[in-house]
């Protein structure tokens, strides 16, 4: 259902270009148009009561987060996808292509990164951090030192990141 006027659109065969060609494409689907109808009142009224609900800020300040990031890195470039699960089966997903050249385990820290960040950002107090990066996950719970320049800062900044965050659990993961 909705208000938009596409269906005056898709009715008139004597447009051109690719609202046409659509248009043949839906024509088989035996699509029918019924307006949305007016909203009540009392539909905004529910909604800002269950927005404002302390009990339902409670609840999201304390659920534990999941967040899952992968980070790789190849000749034609590198990337990452980050997964975090939220409160009332909350999923966001992202995928990341970096413009500069990394390695393998830099991925991983930036992956790593960006999900700490997409979690504080979501307001999250509990983080669970799953990664399948032995390397990342041994430095980061002081399992393994960071000699190379580079890894060292990434692993200040997640430590930096981790103090936001009133739980912080990372836990690796194998693939």
């Amino acid at each position: 259902m909705t208000d938009l006027s596409i269906r005056k659109v898709l009715q008139k065969p004597n447009d051109v270009g690719r609202m046409v060609c659509w248009a043949v494409e839906l024509s088989e689907f035996d699509v029918q148009y019924e307006p949305k109808g007016p909203i009540k009142g009392q539909v905004y009224a529910d909604f800002v009561a269950e927005l404002s609900s302390t009990a339902t800020h409670q609840k999201r300040a304390y659920f534990i987060w999941v967040l899952s990031v992968d980070g790789s890195s190849n000749q034609q470039g590198s990337g990452a996808s980050v997964i975090l699960e939220g409160p009332n089966g909350l999923l966001i997903e992202q995928a990341l292509r970096f413009a500069f050249k990394e390695s393998n385990n830099q991925a991983e820290y930036e992956a790593l990164i960006a999900g700490m960040l997409l979690a504080k950002e979501m307001g999250a107090k509990s983080l669970l951090e799953k990664s399948d990066s032995l390397l990342v996950t041994s430095q980061v719970t002081g399992g393994y030192q960071a000699k190379d320049p580079q890894m060292a800062t990434y692993l200040e900044y997640v430590q930096i990141l981790r103090e936001t965050f009133e739980v912080f659990e990372l836990v690796h993961v194998p693939r």
